[in-house]
């Protein structure tokens, strides 16, 4: 592929440009011919080029900075707009900003080796439903189009900003770094080509003398073959270049010991009863690695009491409960780093509750709520911190960066309960539409690489709800520890007792597509829960006094995530089709080549009539031998590549609901 990247390249960034917008109510292609553009190229590594085009428009002093990365071993390529006003007065308007706005055609892509339909590859993000990641696509018939955003200004709160567009075995993925409320649209042209264009969702604004914004970070990934293959190089850009490797290296698998559920009332703790919880794990000889710390350390004096404590939920805040942590947290942090573990702990800086030190002595850093139903409680508003502002966001840095320190903090846990879109749009004049949420963005991307400069070891988990922050930006600064709210933890009216515990195991299936390292939780030792749960990263939130609890199993569990997690980094090849049915059976496999090993995921639901299934394992040699094992039982078998990819591996699970996990190697 890399003679197409190299066209596409030589195409948009050298001779043209990749994006669009509206200035002087003129479009690009009218404006470009009058402005001054120079091109410069710096290599950066013996992999990757830096290509910047500087686009000035002498008139008004408007200068656009377009900066791209090529990339040798991978056929991908990068861009964001930088937009400055080197001028005295304010620009014209800008509007329309889009950073990418190409019409692709099939050729560009390389030779057609079949002949059909474009099909867009997509999939919806997270909304704590059973449904979260759930794999979409859409066929584009000449004339038809697809308009797919986020809602409410997190950036997967309704889609996935990631895109696989298949034309006739070759395609392109678009990925979106925003971490704001992004667009796309995918346009069949009556021609055959297609109009691809993203970005932010509403621009129009006026830039002051001297001010500079940014628009989302655009990838594409140009590919020929089949789109599982496309997405598993797609996987290893991303575990290349992109995953944060804290310390210089790959985040480590997590098996964490967690009370939120398990502590009365929830999330309410203290250092004694932390303390005691790993104390007890220790005894009973379940092998954690961290200690995981959640919502409610902090002090919340103006909550509403619950059982005789404070809420968790009044953030803004920011400093350990000295009833709870008389010493701060940095006593349990102290207690488990004696133990060997890393200590994660919650934060949540953007929202603010009335009442909350926040709240009390910087209102003007806070920007209001929108109109709400007079009936309701102003105690139950919410307020969003002002990251647009620098000084705001220098406050943040030294105000979490000092806790990280002071607490002995390991894994900076952030999380966003709230959607900030309407605060954004009502802060912002109609001249102005967008900078808020521009500067919101940009303030919020330099807390994290803040942080991660102070403290190069440093991992940050990204939460907000559950998994809602989940763009490219994002990713490369943090790993998502809860992928999703919509945990095992609860039942819902009307479904099986198994339903969000299936529901999971969609949520992997869907999400492992595009991010290879993620995490969630368990609150019971059942070996169907937790291979449906299993990730990279997973938190216990089990009482380990638990007289009810197999002991052995649980030991059992916590061997098995130390040794398959590592898989997670691996190619990914779903087996079956995905399904939320209770009478399905849903099966993948993560594959280490360069290792001749891997992990199989099997599950055969409660409605399920049949007790056997047969798996066509990918990517094996055929003419390899392999030792398949299962991980539960320790049984093992020895079976040929070609026998395991051309007739397949018969799973026999005679009760239902049950899950196989099973290793194998090549020997």
């Amino acid at each position: 592929m890399e003679a197409v990247t190299s066209a596409w390249t030589e195409k948009y960034l050298k001779q043209g440009v990749p994006f669009s917008f509206i200035y002087r109510k003129k479009s690009l292609g009218e404006l470009l011919p009058e402005w001054e553009r120079k091109n410069s190229v710096e290599s950066i590594d013996e992999n990757r080029l830096k290509l910047t085009g500087r686009y000035t428009d002498l008139s008004t002093g408007l200068v656009i900075r377009c900066e791209a990365i090529t990339y040798r071993d991978f056929p991908v390529v990068e861009w964001t707009l930088y937009l400055k006003n080197t001028g005295k007065k304010d620009t014209p308007v800008i509007e329309n900003l889009l950073p990418v706005d190409i019409l692709l055609s099939r050729g560009e892509l390389g030779e057609a080796k079949s002949v059909g339909r474009p099909v867009l590859h997509y999939a919806k993000g997270s909304l704590c439903t059973a449904e979260d990641y759930r794999p979409l696509k859409k066929e584009l018939a000449p004339g038809s189009s697809v308009y797919i955003a986020t809602s409410g200004g997190r950036s997967c709160n309704a889609h996935l900003p990631f895109f696989n567009l298949e034309w006739s075995g070759a395609g392109i993925i678009m990925a979106i770094g925003w971490t704001g409320q992004w667009s796309a649209g995918f346009k069949r042209q009556r021609t055959g080509q297609i109009r691809l264009y993203a970005g932010q969702e509403l621009t129009h604004f006026r830039l002051n003398p001297g001010e500079e914004v940014r628009t989302p970070l655009i990838a594409l990934l140009f590919y020929q073959g089949e789109r599982i293959q496309s997405q598993n190089i797609w996987r290893r850009w991303m575990v290349t270049y992109n995953i944060p490797r804290p310390g210089g290296k790959l985040p480590e698998p997590i098996l964490a010991a967690f009370n939120w559920f398990s502590s009365i009332p929830y999330g309410i703790n203290n250092v004694y009863s932390v303390k005691a919880m790993l104390d007890e794990y220790e005894r009973i000889d379940v092998p954690i690695n961290a200690l995981w710390i959640d919502a409610g350390w902090y002090d919340c004096e103006a909550g509403i009491l619950v059982l005789g404590y404070p809420s968790w939920d009044f953030t803004g805040t920011w400093k350990p409960d000295r009833r709870r942590y008389p010493k701060g947290v940095r006593e349990a942090s102290e207690h488990a780093h004696k133990k060997g573990l890393k200590t994660i702990l919650w934060f949540e800086p953007e929202r603010v509750r009335p009442g909350t030190w926040l709240y009390k002595n910087h209102p003007e850093w806070l920007l209001n709520p929108p109109a709400r139903d007079k009936e309701q409680s102003h105690f139950f508003e919410n307020y969003l911190l002002n990251l647009s502002n620098p000084r705001v966001v220098r406050w943040v840095i030294k105000t979490i960066g000092g806790l990280l320190k002071s607490e002995e903090i390991d894994i900076y846990r952030e999380d966003f309960n709230l959607d900030p879109l309407l605060y954004w749009r009502a802060k912002d004049a109609p001249d102005r539409q967008g900078i808020t949420e521009i500067k919101h963005v940009t303030g919020h991307l330099a807390l994290w690489d803040t942080l991660r400069r102070q403290r190069p070891d440093l991992l940050i988990d990204v939460c907000a709800s559950g998994g809602r922050r989940n763009d490219l930006e994002s990713l490369r600064r943090a790993v998502p520890l809860w992928r999703t709210d919509y945990t095992g933890f609860l039942a819902d009216k009307g479904k099986t007792k198994y339903a969000r515990i299936n529901a999971n195991q969609g949520i992997t299936y869907g999400l492992s597509f595009w991010i290879p390292y993620f995490g969630t939780g368990l609150i019971n030792v059942d070996y169907y829960q937790f291979a449906s749960c299993l990730c990279p990263s997973l938190a216990f939130d089990v009482d380990p006094r638990r007289e009810d609890v197999d002991r052995e199993l649980w030991r059992k569990l916590a061997v098995i995530h130390r040794k398959v997690a590592r898989c997670f980094f691996g190619d990914y090849y779903p087996l079956t089709e995905y399904s939320l049915e209770p009478s399905a059976w849903i099966a993948w496999q993560f594959d280490l080549p360069e290792r001749g090993e891997g992990m199989i995921q099997v599950f055969r639901r409660e409605e399920n009539p049949e007790k056997k299934f047969c798996l066509k394992l990918q990517a094996l040699k055929a003419d390899g031998e392999y030792l398949i094992t299962d991980l539960l039982e320790g049984k093992s078998h020895r079976f040929s590549g070609r026998f395991l990819s051309k007739k397949g591996l018969t799973v026999s699970l005679p009760v239902r609901p049950s899950a196989l996990i099973l290793d194998y190697k090549q020997e």
